[in-house]
């Protein structure tokens, strides 16, 4: 449950949302359920309990939080912390599900052998797997809801000479700028940007498909918002340098003589340069991400012009759709404070590890929004139907408004309500909901349902919600409410790890200066659901060679496990609560190590030191999955 909820703005609704007043769009996209919108303005942010993580670095304003984009500026504003520029690429309503590729690293144990032969990784002898991150399929109106919800949660904690910058595709750019003209005021609107990334594909039945549309909004035009001409000028060439031969001693500054569109003789003076367009052609394979994994990250160039332009130095950037992290890193070397959020705990990590690399200082931070959401939202909705016992899924006359349905001996059939945790709001159940479901869903059904099972993740006032059932439920429907956490927290189950812990001569001087040092090694690593997904891609492989005629290579684990993981830490100060890392490797995708965010050529040999008694070891899988256990050394 929400601790409370925070208004958007003292005023909250001003006029008419979510494109009431553009009576064409409207009638195009038939929006049915503003109403639920307005009620959830009305109501407010929900404000949720936030537990630090982790200290990486001396204390700072810099901060990595996981979490949704509403529930994040709730706790912003409620800290009275304001952000001076917004960039965000959330999901474009593309019509497409992302994925993450994930590498099996290399067999300690075979390391020795590796490096004694001198051989290097072959591209094919990386074994990897996909797995979705992100499902980026949405209804239109749905989708501008959403959209149009974080963008006035943004709002509220945007400082009044902050700027937006709002990146989105063809797909849905166009109903987007009508958002943010609404939103913002399209009298503080001041740039379409147009990034333009001419390479690959060539489509048979239209022109190539190559550029992404940017909206810059000010918070307030009338504010003197930051834009930094001289930052993003484009320098000039030799022949217009060679323009400005006269000097004026009062401004110091060079100049020559030009007429005006008026036909008046005015001065010219020189600049830094001529200013930038707003067609930005930056290439899209020129990312500086390749490693990283994320198939939606953007170029670090981009960010860069972005932050100069519109941002100085110690002013804080946040992107509330952080992905890899590309927002947060070139704030952080361009001397900007960040604040990166995102739901999926991947983002984080990826962005924790590359901001490590970076020597920068950072909070990390979790909302604790009461589910335990595995490691995204996506992830979660689609282990839910193997986790009720005995559902069925695409049951006959039960629509997709329901998970599906347990088919019982009594009872008959019994659909199944679960809130969809990709959308933020469906986690509260409020009246509006159940009076959706008891006065159209139960009755829009095509079988007679005896009773039927509404999970919930927050509940808006449980005694209420069952009076307005009792009084309003003219079907002879039996409604029972669950609470889906307790399902989640039950069905969480960590990887399993062994290891040892010994102390053993210093061999390396330059890391550690005491004599001996405590050397802990990994053993056995084994995770349930990567073994599964696995076997789910040795399966369909094999199926596809047999189909083609051709040999498949199953990826193959070796009874220790060790090629499952990613990242150790060990932690020498806190046996609960904040981690804090005094000690960590992480293995790239070919097996190297990167110690303590310093990359090295030795490959993982599934031993980590530290010069202190380690009392808390974590262990990163290959997919993200986390496990702390506590050392008991005595």
């Amino acid at each position: 449950m929400p601790i409370k909820y925070i208004p958007y703005t003292p005023n909250t609704i001003e006029g008419q949302a979510v494109l009431d007043n553009i009576t064409r769009t409207k009638r195009v996209l038939r929006y049915r359920e503003n109403n639920e919108v307005y009620n959830r303005l009305e109501r407010g942010m929900p404000y949720y309990e936030v537990e630090t993580i982790e200290q990486v670095g001396e204390s700072s304003e810099n901060l990595i939080i996981r979490g949704e984009c509403i529930s994040n500026c709730a706790y912003l504003k409620e800290q009275g912390i304001k952000v001076d520029l917004v960039y965000i690429d959330p999901p474009f309503a593309s019509g497409v599900d992302y994925a993450k590729k994930v590498y099996i690293r290399r067999n300690p144990k075979l390391a020795a052998k590796v490096k004694k032969a001198e051989k290097s990784l072959k591209g094919d002898e990386l074994r990897t797997f996909e797995e979705k991150m992100y499902g980026d399929i949405w209804q239109k109106e749905d989708y501008l809801n959403w959209l149009y919800e974080n963008l006035q949660a943004i709002k509220t904690i945007l400082n009044e000479n902050g700027s937006i910058y709002l990146h989105l595709d063809w797909h849905i750019s166009h109903y987007a700028k009508i958002l943010m003209d609404e939103v913002f005021g399209e009298e503080n609107f001041i740039n379409e940007i147009i990034w333009w990334y001419p390479s690959g594909s060539d489509p048979s039945k239209n022109f190539n498909r190559k550029h992404d549309t940017i909206f810059w909004y000010a918070k307030n035009k009338e504010s003197d918002y930051v834009y930094n001409f001289d930052d993003v000028a484009i320098p000039y060439t030799e022949k217009q340098k060679s323009r400005f031969k006269e000097w004026d001693e009062e401004k110091q500054k060079r100049f020559y003589w030009n007429k005006n569109p008026r036909g008046e003789t005015v001065k010219t003076y020189m600049k830094s340069g001529v200013g930038e367009y707003d067609v930005w052609n930056i290439g899209i394979d020129a990312t500086g991400n390749k490693e990283i994994g994320y198939a939606t990250s953007k170029p670090p160039k981009l960010l860069e012009r972005i932050i100069k332009a519109s941002s100085n130095k110690n002013m804080v950037v946040a992107d509330f759709f952080g992905g890899s992290g590309v927002t947060a890193k070139v704030a952080n070397k361009l001397g900007r404070k960040f604040i990166h959020c995102d739901v999926g705990i991947n983002s984080i990590q990826t962005v924790r590890d590359r901001l490590i690399a970076e020597k920068a200082n950072f909070t990390i931070k979790e909302i604790k929004d009461g589910v335990n959401l595995f490691r995204n939202p996506q992830q979660t909705m689609d282990k839910l139907a193997m986790l009720l016992t005995g559902l069925q899924t695409k049951v006959d006359g039960v629509s997709n408004f329901w998970l599906g349905a347990i088919n019982d001996s009594k009872l008959g059939t019994v659909p199944v309500y679960v809130p969809d945790l990709i959308d933020s709001q469906q986690k509260l159940l409020d009246i509006p909901t159940i009076n959706r479901i008891i006065n159209q869903e139960i009755q829009n059904l095509s079988i007679t349902a005896k009773k039927i099972i509404v999970y919930y993740i927050d509940i808006d006032d449980e005694k209420e919600l069952k009076k307005f059932i009792k009084e309003n439920n003219a079907t002879t429907t039996d409604v029972e409410l669950k609470d889906l956490k307790n399902l989640l927290h039950e069905t969480v189950v960590n990887d399993a790890l062994e290891f040892t812990c010994s102390k053993v001569k210093n061999k390396n001087k330059d890391l550690f200066d005491s004599e001996e040092v405590y050397e802990v090694e990994t053993t056995k690593f084994s995770s349930d659901r990567l073994v599964q997904k696995i076997n789910e891609f040795n399966e369909k492989g094999n199926l596809q060679a047999i189909n083609r005629g051709k040999k498949f290579i199953p990826i193959d684990i070796s009874e220790e496990g060790l090629e499952l993981i990613e990242f150790i830490s060990l932690d020498c100060e806190n046996n609960q609560g904040k981690w804090f890392s005094s000690a960590e490797i992480k293995i790239d995708n070919k097996g190297f190590v990167i110690l303590n965010g310093v990359k090295t050529k030795e490959f993982w040999n599934g031993k980590i030191v530290c010069d202190k008694k380690p009392l808390r070891i974590k262990v990163r899988s290959i997919s993200g999955d986390e496990t702390i256990l506590l050392t008991n050394i005595e």
